[in-house]
C-alpha cells in the first residue's frame, strides 16, 4: 500500500507543502490528499484589498493541483484523531473519515471575534474571503449614500494598518478611524512610525492611540474610557485565533491552541503529525516563538518538507532557516514600509518607506500567487522512493476509508 499523506488546509502553507511533497516523492509509494473547505485558493494577504474594492484572483484548487497527482477533497474538517490516525470531514455527501500515515496540519488562523462582546455579531474582519466580501458590500452601500459613512478599524497590527490605509485610499468619501491599543505602529522603528503617521495624515485616517475597545454595537464602538465612536462599519483586526480541533483531538498545544512542534515541525506529542503556518508553535533560530505571519508559513513549510521527505526516504533531514527578519507593510497602492527586524524580535532603526517598499510588497504577493498556482514547478524526472515498505500497523489502519 502507498503511504498516505493528508494535508489539512490549502492556504499558502498547505498548498506549498503539498505541491513540494508531490514534486519530491514518488507517486509509486505515496498518495497525497489535500482537504480544503472551499474550492478556491484564497490570497489572504490581499483580503483587505478585496474588501476595499480591488479585484483579487482566486484560482480554482482543482486547476492548481491538476496534473500533479494530488487528490483534492473539498470538505470541512470536523475532528482530528491522532491516536487512530484519522480525520473526520463533512461535505455535500455527508462526509466520513480519512485515514493517514503522515498528517500535515495547516488550518491556519481566523479573526478572534469572541474576545470582546458584540464583535461576532456586528464587526467585519478580513481573515477570510466571505467576511472580506461582506465588508466590501457594506462599504459599497455606504458609498451609495452620497455623504459617505464612518469606518472604524480596531487593531493597529500589520493587518489593521494595511486595512485602514487601503480603505481610506480606495474610498476617499468614507471617514476612516484606526484604533491603537498603544502607540501607533509600536512594533516599528521611530523613523517608520513617523512615516506611518504621515501616511495616515495624507490619507485622512484618524488615529486614536492608547484606546481599548470594550464592546461593539451595530452603529458604534464603545471604548474603555467611556468614549462611544459612531461606526457604520467596524473592522476587527485585534488578534487572531486558531482552530480548536488540534486541542480537542489530544495534540499537545499552547494555551491559545497552537500545536507545539520540534525543530522539524513535528508534533512533540504525536510524531506522525506535522504543523505549519499559524497552526504551529515553533521556536525560531533566535530562540523566540515565530509570530503568526506569511513569512513564518513559508519557513515552517520548508522545514516540514525537508523533515517529511528525509524521514520517509531515509535521507538526512536538513535544518532550514526559521527566521523573522522583515515586516513588509502596504499603505495603499503607492506607499509602503519595509522594516528590518533584529534577532531579539525588535525593529531595527533601519527602514525604507515610499513607493519602493510598495513595489516590493506587490512583488511578494505576485510571487506567492505564482508559486501556489505552480505547486510542482521544476518537478524532477526521478523522484525519491520511500526507504521501507509499508509496515503492518499501517496495513491494519488501511481499513479506514480514504
Amino acid at each position: 500500500m502507498k503511504h498516505r499523506i493528508v494535508v489539512l488546509g490549502a492556504g499558502y502553507a498547505g498548498a506549498y507543502v503539498a505541491g513540494n511533497l508531490a514534486r519530491r516523492l514518488s507517486p509509486k509509494d505515496t498518495r497525497i490528499t489535500v482537504v480544503n473547505a472551499v474550492p478556491d485558493f484564497v490570497q489572504r494577504m490581499r483580503l483587505h484589498q478585496l474588501a476595499a474594492g480591488r479585484d483579487i484572483e482566486a484560482p480554482k484548487l482543482a486547476d492548481v493541483f491538476a496534473g500533479t497527482g494530488i487528490r483534492l477533497r473539498l470538505a470541512r474538517v470536523t475532528a482530528v484523531d491522532p491516536e487512530r490516525q484519522v480525520v473526520a470531514v463533512a461535505d455535500a455527501d455527508g462526509g466520513g473519515e480519512l485515514g493517514y500515515d503522515t498528517l500535515v496540519y495547516a488550518l491556519g488562523s481566523h479573526g478572534d471575534v469572541e474576545s470582546v462582546p458584540g464583535v461576532a455579531e456586528h464587526a467585519f474582519d478580513v481573515a477570510a474571503r466571505p467576511s472580506a466580501l461582506r465588508l466590501r458590500e457594506r462599504l459599497d452601500s455606504l458609498g451609495g449614500r452620497g455623504q459617505g459613512g464612518s469606518v472604524v478599524v480596531v487593531g493597529d497590527g500589520l493587518t489593521g494598518i494595511e486595512t485602514a490605509t487601503e480603505i481610506a485610499e480606495a474610498r476617499p468619501g468614507l471617514s476612516v478611524a484606526l484604533i491603537a491599543r498603544g502607540e501607533l505602529g509600536t512594533r516599528l522603528s521611530a523613523g517608520a512610525r513617523g512615516h506611518l503617521r504621515r501616511a495616515c495624515d495624507r490619507l485622512g485616517v484618524t488615529v486614536l492611540e492608547h484606546t481599548s475597545v470594550e464592546a461593539v454595537e451595530a452603529t458604534r464602538v464603545l471604548c474603555a474610557d467611556g468614549t462611544a465612536l459612531a461606526s457604520d462599519a467596524t473592522v476587527w483586526t485585534a488578534g487572531f485565533a486558531v482552530n480548536p480541533l488540534a486541542a480537542a483531538g489530544g495534540l499537545e498545544v499552547t494555551e491559545n491552541g497552537r500545536i507545539v512542534v520540534d525543530r522539524t515541525m513535528r508534533s512533540v506529542s504525536h510524531p506522525n503529525v506535522y504543523a505549519i503556518g499559524d497552526s504551529a508553535y515553533a521556536i525560531g533560530d533566535n530562540g523566540r516563538p515565530l509570530p503568526m505571519s506569511c513569512a513564518s508559513a513559508g519557513y515552517t513549510g520548508r522545514q516540514a518538507i525537508e523533515a517529511i521527505v528525509g524521514r520517509l526516504t531515509g535521507g538526512k533531514i536538513a535544518n532550514t532557516k526559521l527566521v523573522y527578519t522583515y515586516n513588509h507593510i502596504s499603505l495603499g497602492r503607492r506607499d509602503g514600509i519595509l522594516q528590518t527586524v533584529g534577532d531579539e524580535g525588535q525593529a531595527r532603526p533601519t527602514y525604507k518607506g515610499g513607493r519602493t517598499p510598495a513595489r516590493i510588497k506587490a512583488g511578494i504577493l505576485k510571487m506567492a500567487l505564482w508559486a501556489t498556482s505552480h505547486p510542482t514547478y521544476g518537478m524532477p524526472k526521478r523522484k525519491h522512493r520511500l526507504a521501507t515498505a509499508p509496515d503492518a500497523s499501517r496495513r491494519e489502519g488501511a481499513r479506514v476509508a480514504a
